[in-house]
């Protein structure tokens, strides 16, 4: 199994002039280091309006830059929101492909449809998100493929043109989607493009039966691509320090709990439904677990909640997210046995989000460092 990094470049508050550009410079580092040890791909998410959460809003020009300072790890583009008017099939392929020659061929393509909150801020009704996703992704590979290129659909109509350049790898780069529901691993599977599953607090057991589904669509595959890609990557959240203690100090249990409070408003809308002015984002990302997503109720939400309300302390909310799969809290040791409880489950590969909350670049890179020295030998053998 391939350890790979993510980034959603987040910027808690409170802000000051450096703050949100050190995000970029402190991930560019992380990679750079993670190039060195060997780590599969990194990842950038596409995110809009999301304050604090994610300042992520031009991937393609963050990966760039990582193309020229690194040599070997991958590019996932990941992922390029399909629905228009966040990015039109036109310049996706070309960003795609410009990047891809950039990067000399190391580009994974990540699609994905957003979130409600970002949706209305582009004006796209969210009940076409999947339509427009599923045209645009049968139609951008095919630019890549042929010199001249027209297009008639429901949502694009496109004129015969060339449309330049064209990638490096060939027929293209491998093509992939993030989800959450079932649905979206039947889909993946049937289409024959490879999964990024973002299950959060999803229990080791329920991952193992989607990726069941996932494996039993892809037995009928439907090619939507030129190429079938038939990996699963899968999201964790992971601070690796020298000892458990040192990962406790270094504040990774409260950049967890910020994340998935705020992670959670991605899914759970306002009261009613209705974005009114003066609506922030942020302040909803900090409702409690249990009114943004109570079906994910378990020990770990709960207590992130009776943290963020002074009802306990960090050892005890470390304790209960030790309980939860996807986070990985820990000394090198405790880390290895928590991803292999991943790789056992078949999974191609594994996102490590190490960027987190407010934890120091100092810790972040140290975290890189062990887990790429460390760990990775032992759950990817060269």
């Amino acid at each position: 199994m391939k350890l790979d990094l993510l980034y959603e470049l987040s910027c808690p508050k409170p802000w000051n002039e450096e703050k949100e550009r050190n995000a970029y410079y402190n991930a560019l580092d992380q990679i750079v280091l993670a190039d060195q040890l060997g780590f599969g791909t990194v990842w950038e998410v596409e995110h809009h309006f999301l304050s604090e959460f994610s300042h992520s809003s031009a991937p393609e020009i963050f990966l760039a830059c990582v193309s020229q300072r690194t040599e070997r790890i991958r590019i996932g583009h990941g992922v390029v929101l399909l629905p228009n008017p966040f990015n039109y099939p036109i310049r996706v392929a070309e960003r795609i492909a410009a990047l891809d020659i950039m990067s000399r061929g190391r580009v994974e393509f990540g699609t994905g449809r957003s979130t409600w909150y970002e949706q209305a801020g582009f004006n796209v009704r969210p009940d076409e998100t999947r339509a427009m996703w599923q045209e645009a992704l049968s139609i951008i590979p095919k630019m890549w493929s042929s010199e001249q290129f027209s297009h008639k659909g429901e949502h694009f109509e496109i004129p015969e043109r060339n449309v330049l350049p064209k990638p490096i790898q060939r027929p293209h780069p491998p093509v992939w989607v993030a989800g959450t529901q079932d649905e979206s691993f039947e889909i993946a599977g049937r289409l024959g493009i490879g999964m990024l599953a973002l299950t959060i607090m999803v229990p080791v057991e329920e991952l193992e039966r989607r990726i069941a589904m996932y494996r039993k669509a892809s037995e009928n595959v439907e090619p939507i691509t030129d190429v079938v890609n038939d990996r699963i990557n899968c999201l964790t959240l992971v601070h690796c320090a020298h000892t458990t203690r040192e990962a406790i100090e270094n504040g990774a249990p409260q950049a967890v709990a910020w994340y998935l409070r705020t992670v959670a408003a991605l899914f759970a809308p306002p009261e009613g439904g209705e974005i009114v002015s003066g609506f922030d984002f942020a302040a909803h990302g900090q409702r409690s677990l249990e009114d943004s997503v109570p079906q994910l109720q378990n020990e770990a939400t709960r207590a992130i909640d009776e943290f963020h309300q002074g009802e306990i302390g960090v050892d005890d909310l470390y304790d209960a997210l030790n309980t939860d799969e996807m986070v990985i809290i820990g000394d090198p040791e405790q880390c290895r046995k928590k991803l292999e409880r991943y790789a056992d489950l078949g999974l191609n590969s594994l996102m490590c989000q190490v960027q987190i909350g407010d934890l120091s670049h100092e810790a972040v890179m140290n975290s890189v460092g062990l887990l790429g020295r460390e760990v990775r030998p032992l759950i990817d053998p060269d």
